[in-house]
């Protein structure tokens, strides 16, 4: 067991978990099912929550509660199944922050009876517990079969709002964004970046200047002649050469950051490498212009339980009357997902036919062609290349997306900013809620690094 372990949960399931632990002014309890990501990053993200009913707990007082020994019993079989591990989380009513004597008892004999059923080998994080207070935060603890214990590191709520709590962090007021602060919290953080091309150079720029701690930068592409108007820092060299852009990237930030930590991943999103290289970041950003790209992202932040921004541009046209093209409207795209609501598939952002059509494409051109010729592919979306003036501002609204999820700033709640929509010609912007999509219950929310990787078999080792 590790002591920097940390623990991520979906704002779903927190919100679930505040209602029913901080119902009343007595202490309540839950179980959560964790899933383990080591080797990759030594984090548990919750896949499962089970609220023990209160009038099975036979004392409940502000202070106090008891464990039903049969929801216990029956919590190990299924973590045992399931090789999970469980944290077993109750509620300090009056906000005490701390493990009380009465906790670490009550432990002693609750996570203890869990190693000691356990037929098989423990899980490799253990067990633990948690306690929640008032305000909804929480503070977590892990055991090792000994029962020798270490704190939680930090616990992430991916939700309307991305909250972190560090297990030494004092009870105050918020980080308030675009200062100092924020930019310390930060550096603690590292960003996934999938395609560093038009919008993802711009974010790359963005995030290293913030102040982002680590970046990892996924590109499989190379510059060419045609990338040299979107892309920062690329050079007429680098086309020359046909340098990999998450170098050219890459180079351009270490001219001005010396201790960020960056992360080469020279590989498309759809390969296991990358993947798992995405699955170890706090927040990632999808900059790709391809639906199987954004499939992937969103595939991603929904197995390992990360926060994601996806962007788009697109410059529709129309014809005047006189038969000459015209713009018909310029406009961007900003979607945030958070685990385990709607997602960029229930959204529509991209459909199994755009998938298929696109399959075709890169398969088989003849036939994509002949399909489109006969009316069975009614044309992909094509997300317009643009120019440098409109991927900048698709990016930096990405960008401040994240930053009010993470350091609120709006006057309306962020729930109601799922989607937004940006036309220029018009001078328009559009806000979507969360409440707007269906939630994708088919999907891989919470799944972690369980076999097949993201359910699809193409990623096996």
């Amino acid at each position: 067991m590790s002591s920097s372990y940390s623990l991520s949960l979906s704002g779903t399931h927190h919100q679930l978990l505040k209602k029913h632990l901080l119902g009343d002014r007595n202490e309540a309890a839950a179980i959560l099912f964790c899933r383990d990501l080591s080797p990759q990053r030594a984090k548990l993200i919750v896949f499962d929550v089970l609220l023990i009913p209160n009038e099975e707990c036979s004392i409940r007082r502000p202070d106090f509660i008891t464990w039903p020994g049969a929801r216990l019993s029956a919590a190990m079989d299924r973590a045992e199944d399931e090789g999970c591990t469980l944290i077993l989380i109750h509620s300090h009513p009056g906000g005490f922050l701390e493990f009380s004597v009465v906790d670490d008892e009550s432990d002693r004999w609750a996570i203890g009876s869990l190693f000691g059923g356990w037929s098989g080998e423990a899980p490799a994080a253990g067990h633990g517990s948690a306690i929640m207070v008032a305000s909804g935060r929480i503070r977590a603890r892990l055991y090792d079969p000994t029962m020798r214990s270490a704190p939680v590191a930090d616990v992430t709520v991916v939700g309307d709002d991305i909250v972190h709590w560090r297990d030494n962090q004092q009870e105050g007021p918020p980080v308030m964004a675009f200062g100092s602060a924020m930019t310390e919290q930060l550096a603690k953080l590292r960003a996934g970046i999938i395609g560093v091309s038009g919008t993802g150079s711009i974010i790359a720029e963005q995030a290293a200047r913030m102040g982002f701690g680590a970046l990892t930068l996924i590109d499989f592409d190379r510059i060419e002649h045609r990338n040299l108007n979107r892309i920062l820092g690329s050079r007429l060299k680098d086309a020359v050469t046909s340098e990999l852009k998450v170098n050219a990237v890459s180079r351009e930030i270490g001219q001005y950051r010396d201790e960020i930590q960056l992360q080469l991943v020279p590989a498309s999103i759809m390969t296991r490498e990358a993947v798992l290289a995405a699955a170890q970041c706090d927040i990632l950003f999808s900059c790709v212009d391809s639906a199987e790209g954004r499939q992937i992202a969103d595939l991603i932040a929904q197995a390992f339980v990360i926060p994601l921004i996806d962007m788009g541009v697109t410059i529709p046209t129309r014809r005047l009357r006189d038969g000459n093209p015209a713009i018909a409207e310029v406009m961007g795209r900003i979607d945030y997902v958070q685990p385990f609501g709607s997602t960029l598939a229930s959204r529509q952002v991209f459909t199994s036919a755009l998938l298929r059509a696109e399959y075709l494409a890169r398969s088989d051109p003849e036939a994509y062609a002949q399909e489109l010729k006969e009316g069975y592919i009614k044309g992909t979306l094509e997300e317009a290349p643009s120019v440098l003036p409109l991927n900048m501002r698709a990016a930096s609204c990405a960008m401040l997306e994240f930053v009010a999820r993470m350091f609120p700033f709006r006057h309306d709640s962020n729930r109601s900013a799922a989607r937004t929509l940006f036309a220029l010609a018009d001078g328009e912007e559009e806000r979507f809620s969360e409440d707007s999509f269906p939630v994708d219950e088919f999907g891989v929310a919470g799944r972690g690094l369980t076999v097949p990787l993201l359910g699809l078999p193409l990623l096996g080792e």
